[in-house]
């Protein structure tokens, strides 16, 4: 059997696709884990807080 140029290109885009959700979903739920909320929440206020006050 001989795989044409076409076939390659089908898997591929259809590989690739199922990873880009795999990766998506893996992301989202990393973000939304319950444990992950003091660390994103640190963050988020991280920029508001100034220690060492402004360059003067």
């Amino acid at each position: 059997m001989t795989v044409d140029h076409n076939t390659l290109v089908y898997a591929a885009k259809t590989v690739g696709l199922f990873y880009l959700l795999a990766m998506s979903l893996a992301v989202l739920i990393y973000v939304f884990w319950p444990r992950n909320k003091q660390r994103f929440d640190a963050a988020a206020r991280a920029i508001l807080d100034d220690e060492d006050g402004p360059w003067r």
